[in-house]
């Protein structure tokens, strides 16, 4: 009997999430069908994409009202699609405005719901765990804090662990990462990593471009590597660099790595760096399980922070951490310069002592060690395992 999943991933980290859970789901199910909206990563797992998953990267609320009516059109046409053809289970992937719409949908309609990625309700809007309640089956969670809180809620939930914590090596090799990318050995590294949204890069590289000259100023043989996730955003990045240089600073996408046509180009990128100057998201995490030092930075628009204040009714997060590696370690572990204290002058000084202060860097290595092996699960056994329960239990 084919067991149908159907899925939904919108985002590049999400893409990736996905693909280990469907290579987990075939080694326990032999007739396997995944179908849905996601990317490269899940396409290469055998994924059957309807959409492809940019058709929801969406940067807040702004950009989700333009591109709304192409929303529209993509959710109506994958509810129609299930709905006349229900899959054995639904698995949304993170991006949950759209996918806790759907899985509510469909739920009501018989299909049992898995929801992949716990909403940051522990930050933000903690009254969506009604909507939740009533839209998801099942919870599948990366942090093991969020477990406690789910059950306590009455919501199945498993703890699956973080699957980049399975995929990074636990004791990362700098110098075979910088002889993939053609480092000098000896040289001082810094990945810069401004987001993979179109809006972040606008937003946030003029700033950490601003930095880093400030920076090779400091040392003018500080090498500077920005891996890009696709050649669009490489250009949109090259178009800001442009106006704001950066001497010997090496844009990196796949086709410039292939030794790591397996990995995100940003692997090899963290991995050959001495420190790491980083939007807040994934890869702040992603920063964290390559144990380096890292400063982690965003910036908001006033009008982008009233419509979050008015969407949410908070003017800020419940916690007083914004990066994942400080959330999870529940302390200021790294810097953290948002908004107004996100200014190039502030940026190059806490990432000069990141690049700098070895005492500190050894100090990070251990805390990331720590944090790596409480996250290391079979991840993609565990919540393949899980998903299948669902799939032969009530929705």
């Amino acid at each position: 009997m084919t067991l149908s999943v159907g899925m939904v991933a919108g985002e590049p980290s999400g893409d990736l999430l996905a693909s280990r859970v469907i290579a987990g789901l075939r080694r326990q199910a032999r007739d396997l069908r995944c179908q849905g909206i996601g990317g490269p990563a899940m396409q290469a797992a055998g994924f059957e994409a309807w959409h492809p998953m940019h058709a929801l990267t969406v940067f807040g609320y702004v950009d989700a009202l333009k591109r709304l009516p192409s929303l529209l059109r993509t959710y109506g046409d994958v509810k129609r699609r299930w709905l006349r053809e229900p899959a054995s289970v639904f698995v949304g992937v993170d991006a949950p405005d759209f996918n806790l719409k759907l899985e509510l949908q469909l739920r009501q309609a018989g299909t049992p719901t898995v929801h992949f990625v716990g909403p940051s309700i522990w930050a933000w809007r903690y009254e969506r765990i009604h909507k939740i309640r009533a839209a998801v089956s099942h919870m599948l969670v990366l942090f093991p804090f969020e477990e406690e809180l789910y059950r306590k809620e009455g919501i199945p939930v498993t703890y699956v662990g973080h699957p980049l914590a399975d995929a990074i090596p636990m004791r990362p090799d700098r110098q075979a990462a910088r002889q993939r990318l053609g480092l000098d050995a000896s040289a001082r590294v810094l990945a810069i990593l401004p987001g993979s949204r179109a809006s972040e890069i606008r937003i946030l590289a003029p700033r950490f471009l601003q930095a880093a000259q400030q920076l090779r100023r400091r040392d003018p043989n500080l090498v500077c590597i920005v891996p890009m996730v696709n050649a669009q955003r490489r250009q949109e990045f090259e178009a800001i660099l442009a106006s704001y240089p950066v001497p010997g600073l090496r844009c990196l996408t796949a086709a410039d790595v292939p030794a790591a046509e397996d990995a995100p180009v940003a692997w090899s990128a963290l991995e050959a760096s001495d420190a790491v100057l980083v939007a807040s998201g994934t890869a702040t995490l992603e920063t964290a399980l390559f144990k380096r030092p890292m400063v982690i930075s965003y910036y908001l628009s006033p009008w982008m922070r009233r419509i979050m204040a008015w969407k949410s009714g908070q003017q800020r997060p419940y916690l007083p951490w914004v990066g994942l590696p400080n959330v999870l370690l529940r302390d200021f572990a790294v810097p953290e310069l948002l908004q107004d204290d996100a200014t190039p002058d502030k940026l190059a000084e806490a990432t000069w002592a990141a690049l700098t202060d070895d005492a500190q860097a050894a100090r990070i290595e251990a805390r990331f060690t720590a944090l790596h092996q409480d996250l290391a699960r079979d991840t993609a056994q565990l919540a393949a395992r899980a998903i299948l329960e669902v799939a032969n239990g009530p929705a």
